[in-house]
């Protein structure tokens, strides 16, 4: 399994919001480029970015933070956060992004998700944020009639590669993370699936390696040391 150590963005900063609450964010540092090689020192091979102002605007307010982040380290890089429009998915992939992370648009616009999945392949995945069994839209600000393991599974023949799966009532609370949730998408699904949202502890990681995850996301726990990276990168392999 691999980790993918997270930096949030919002002004050029690397910030944390609380269960996705723009009211509710911890500014953790004024320099994202220090945390990267951080990463890096630490044994990361991948990095999660969200650009939170552009989850909002559909724009890429964060870019030029995007492209140092990139150009600073070897890391893996995926981002998302609002990304509604082939240019702006041209822009990252142009910086060196990885793989850029559909979200409200995948659930809203099947005709844009199909162009990009068929012009870019694997390089596109999918985030499919989780509020009470249904799909979250709008930077988790409206919960859509979609159910969470139909869009998955619809995702999977249209010939996504990878979901990123969020459950909301999880993140930046430090409570655990969803471990049936991942099962059931583990058992279910021919995918690559990322579980994001509440790892907090090395005992998470070592659940979530068990059931054969392709990827983690470390949010909060790496910004307030509950969990070594190091360590977290050493037990999910």
């Amino acid at each position: 399994m691999n980790i993918f150590p997270a930096i949030d963005l919002f002004g050029g900063k690397a910030v944390r919001l609380y269960k996705g609450d723009y009211n509710q964010m911890t500014v953790y540092s004024d320099n994202p480029v220090e945390i990267a090689k951080d990463f890096t020192s630490q044994g990361a091979s991948y990095m999660h970015l969200v650009d939170l102002e552009g989850a909002k605007s559909g724009d890429t307010p964060n870019l030029e933070t995007v492209e140092k982040l990139v150009n600073s380290t070897n890391l893996f890089t995926e981002v998302g956060g609002g990304i509604r429009s082939m240019e702006v998915i041209d822009r990252y992939i142009s910086v060196g992004v990885k793989r850029v992370i559909l979200g409200t648009a995948a659930v809203k616009d099947k005709e844009f998700l199909l162009k990009a999945v068929e012009k870019y392949g694997d390089k596109i995945a999918v985030g499919v944020d989780i509020k009470d069994g249904f799909v979250a839209i709008k930077g988790w600000t409206e919960k859509s009639m979609i159910e969470a393991f139909e869009f998955c599974k619809d995702m999977q023949s249209i010939g996504v590669k990878t979901i990123i799966s969020t459950d909301i009532s999880k993140d930046g609370a430090m409570q655990g993370t969803n471990h049936e949730l991942y099962k059931r998408l583990q058992e279910s699904l021919d995918m690559q699936i990322i579980a994001s949202g509440g790892v907090s502890s090395i005992d998470d990681v070592k659940k979530l390696r068990e059931m054969d995850l392709y990827g983690a996301i470390i949010g909060k726990a790496y910004y307030v040391k509950a969990i070594s990276l190091r360590e977290a990168i050493k037990v999910a392999r």
